[in-house]
């Protein structure tokens, strides 16, 4: 099997429709480090539908081959497989156009309009506002004021990415003014957690396997930590960060929706507003928190100076952009319970934070302890009897069990039957590659849709308004895992946190 075959065989080779890829904000972060390199890797794979194209708007006066070189430029850096194949990269900048332009200036969506129609065929377009959301309504504006949300001569539909919202209420005005433009079905809110494989593959585990249903429940689980800890400060983000936190950038949006695709009931079918009811149901059945609840269930902290994965990081109060008193949570650790019948009594422990020790995301679920205890389980046999879903790295999933040590003693040791995905080999998908290619098809179960956004944001609201009233903030030296009150968390939890470290399977 020729090499490229193999990748389609592991992303799936259903071609989408041709379609013009107009990528907003095409000269950003983003879109170089992300997006480019995604769109060059389908059409590696030829899961871009022929006679596609991808269009850069770009307030730049820039010509289209001033756009060929920039991705050039670019793919050489983050992808250049993309180019050192001479016949590939050619035909990938055969794909290229370019529509200059403020966002604000209505001709310069009537410009954009002129390109679409320039080829003969279908005028499928996908637009990716790869901009700030406060951009969006304009956007959106401009593009069905030009005609370009009309899907009578083939479908329009719009990636936003996250923050998408900051506050309930700002998430239900975006919602409104989106809405006002294009229909539900035509926006895609993305999210690059739901794109992983190991997130995806936890939908095929738990309802394609008989096996876990009579056990994924209250009877057997004790608790379920989702974590996701990164060794790096904030680096470049601090003019995002510094208005988020760990909190909004991370549990409301990427943690809670890992926690409904843990938690759900097995929808009616895969259809995606099938899907979306089952979590939607689960943010709706989760706890109410009160303000007085708030330092019981959730804490914060922000780093200091240290050294994290082997770099030095300065206190988060000293990088570039960040106030020399800012209170911002670089941790954040938050208990929630879903009070329905399948999840009563449950915890549901979602941390996540900025210089910890180690790079790593993943979902453990922690069965209970047997009814009796016949075997001396000691110190290093805790962590046994979970079930582990790594995001990264070494993405794959892990049942961790006891067992006998081998010879004459009955001493115990853990053992791990390990589905890692590593066997895969170099052709695993990114997650960008994943969602763009479900756009094009379509396919939208791993998008948010706006009513459970706005109930994500209407969970962790209480929180935010409580941690806005508190100047101080506990502090935590970067590269460690001492964060004040985060052991209390788990009282009512069998074990500890789950050690993150890469040494630990």
């Amino acid at each position: 099997m020729a090499r490229d075959d193999k990748f389609a065989s592991i992303i799936g080779s259903e071609q989408a429709e041709p379609a013009n890829i107009v990528i907003f904000g095409a000269s950003g972060d983003l879109s170089k480090r992300k997006l480019l390199p995604a769109l060059a890797h389908m059409h590696r794979w030829n899961l871009l539908g022929p006679h596609s194209r991808i269009i850069g708007s770009v307030r730049e006066d820039w010509s289209k081959s001033h756009w060929v070189n920039y991705v050039h430029d670019q793919l050489l850096q983050y992808f250049p497989d993309a180019i050192l194949n001479p016949r590939s990269w050619m035909r990938i900048a055969d794909k290229l156009d370019v529509v200059n332009g403020d966002l604000a200036d209505p001709e310069m969506y009537q410009r954009l309009a002129k390109v679409l129609h320039s080829e003969n065929g279908k005028k499928n377009a996908l637009f990716y506002l790869a901009i700030p959301p406060s951009w969006y309504e304009v956007v959106t504006k401009n593009l069905k004021d030009a005609g370009l949300a009309d899907e009578s001569e083939g479908f329009r539909r719009i990636v936003v990415e996250k923050p998408f919202g900051m506050d309930l209420s700002s998430a239900e005005h975006l919602n409104a003014s989106l809405q006002q433009y294009f229909d539900e079905s035509q926006i895609y809110r993305i999210d690059h957690y739901l794109g992983k494989e190991s997130v995806q593959n936890l939908m095929v585990f738990r309802f394609a396997n008989s096996v876990l249903e009579p056990l994924w429940n209250r009877n057997y689980i004790d608790h379920v930590q989702i974590s996701v800890s990164e060794s790096l400060g904030i680096g470049y983000r601090a003019g995002y960060y510094d208005t988020s936190g760990a909190l909004k950038d991370m549990i409301q949006s990427h943690l809670l929706q890992v926690l409904t695709l843990v938690a759900m009931e097995a929808p009616l079918t895969l259809d995606a507003d099938d899907v979306r009811d089952e979590k939607l149901k689960v943010l709706r059945a989760m706890r109410p928190i009160n303000a007085e609840d708030v330092d019981q269930i959730a804490v914060r902290a922000q780093y200091s100076a240290g050294k994290a994965d082997g770099v030095e990081i300065p206190a988060y109060r000293d990088e570039d952009g960040v106030a020399d008193d800012s209170s911002t949570e670089t941790f954040a650790a938050v208990k929630f319970h879903v009070d329905n019948w399948r999840w009563q009594g449950v915890p549901f422990l979602l941390r996540t934070g900025k210089a910890l020790p180690d790079r790593v995301s993943e979902i453990c679920i922690r069965f209970k302890a047997p009814p009796q205890t016949l075997f001396d389980l000691h110190e290093g046999n805790v962590r046994n009897n979970e079930l582990i879903f790594r995001l990264q790295p070494d993405e794959g999933m892990l049942l961790s069990m006891t067992a006998k040590q081998p010879g004459l003693s009955t001493d115990l040791r853990g053992v791990q039957l390990d589905a890692s995905y590593g066997m895969a080999g170099s052709g695993m998908p990114e997650a960008y590659e994943t969602l763009f290619h479900d756009v094009l098809l379509g396919e939208a179960g791993l998008f948010s849709r706006a009513d459970e956004v706005e109930e994500s944001w209407r969970i962790v609201e209480p929180i935010m308004q409580e941690w806005a009233k508190q100047k101080n903030i506990t502090t935590y030296v970067a590269g460690s895992m001492d964060i004040e009150g985060m052991d209390a968390l788990l009282d009512e939890c069998e074990g500890d946190w789950r050690d993150l470290s890469s040494t630990n399977g």
